[in-house]
């Protein structure tokens, strides 16, 4: 049975690479046993990539065309790109940048590895990565410091060229927000599924200026943080919440402890700077374990509901 699969294309200012991208990337699918579509997602570009786009769907019945009006960021086009894939019955889903540094010719190489067993492949830019030496060295610690703290394998977690099975698009999806479309493959590693990495071609900017700024390599940390607390701690908010309350109460019952014996001994301690420092370690303690309680009672009332 033919596989059915759409190619999601975010895109911000891409009219001089999509005429070029999108009909490299349906050359190739014709060669490849696929019900292939593509999908350009305009996230709110200024310039004439959206009406682009729209030309190219009008004059390829499988290139698809959505405008998200302003620009939301790449991870909310990817989201409302996989959303749309879902609803036409994508049983994969590959995403690809418009700049054109992917090659559309690796896709059958990527197809082929999910086809052995993983459920995403990533297009590793590993080899003579055509970027600036910054962002060279930035991504190199990224991908370091990412694999480190995730436990996900891989070298190359930021690479926007992959594809996927529809169930972990799926899954995927409502965490495509900010910056979290970098730590795709660790969220699907986290939900339990196989991912692996394949060395792909890596070529220069067709045309138009990089998006990427050294602002963007901070938020992808904040981010890296973001995810390994949802993934740890969504179905169980007192482990944390009322691990660090009661470390909080127990700072403060110590130092208020140490405070009654030295008034015991006659020691003035109204004064005292720890005394306020005590009474709002316990008290915040508290506040953090019931916290955690009334988190757990969520997740329990949200988890009856879905039963």
């Amino acid at each position: 049975m033919t596989t059915n699969l759409w190619v999601v294309v975010p895109a911000y200012n891409e009219v001089e690479n999509l005429p070029v991208v999108i009909p490299g990337m349906l050359a190739e699918m014709a060669l490849i046993d696929v019900d292939g579509h593509v999908l350009v997602v305009d996230d709110g570009s200024t310039d004439k990539t959206y009406p682009v786009a729209v030309d190219l769907a009008d004059r390829h019945r499988r290139v698809h065309a959505i405008s998200l009006g302003r620009n939301q960021g790449k991870a909310t086009a990817l989201k409302h790109g996989f959303e749309y894939a879902l609803a036409e019955g994508a049983e994969v889903v590959a995403m690809m940048d418009a700049d054109g540094q992917d090659d559309p010719a690796e896709l059958g190489i990527l197809l082929a590895r999910l086809a052995d067993g993983a459920d995403l492949v990533t297009g590793a830019r590993n080899h003579d990565r055509k970027e600036r030496f910054v962002k060279r060295v930035t991504s190199k610690l990224y991908n370091g410091v990412t694999a480190r703290l995730s436990g996900a394998p891989g070298k190359d977690f930021n690479s926007g060229f992959k594809v996927m099975r529809a169930d972990v698009a799926r899954q995927a999806a409502p965490m495509m927000y900010g910056e979290l479309h970098r730590y795709l493959t660790v969220i699907a590693h986290w939900f339990g599924f196989r991912t692996a990495e394949v060395a792909v071609q890596h070529h220069e900017r067709l045309h138009g200026k990089s998006k990427y700024g050294l602002a963007r390599f901070w938020r992808g940390f904040v981010d890296l943080v973001t995810v390994r607390f949802l993934m740890t701690y969504e179905s169980r908010p007192s482990h944390l919440f009322s691990g660090l309350g009661l470390a909080s109460f127990a700072a403060g019952a110590l130092a208020m402890g140490y405070l009654m014996v030295e008034k015991v001994s006659g020691e003035a301690i109204g004064g005292r700077p720890l005394l306020i420092a005590g009474v709002v370690l316990a008290l915040g303690g508290l506040q953090l374990v019931l916290f955690g309680l009334l988190a757990e009672l969520q997740v329990y009332s949200r988890n009856r509901e879905r039963t």
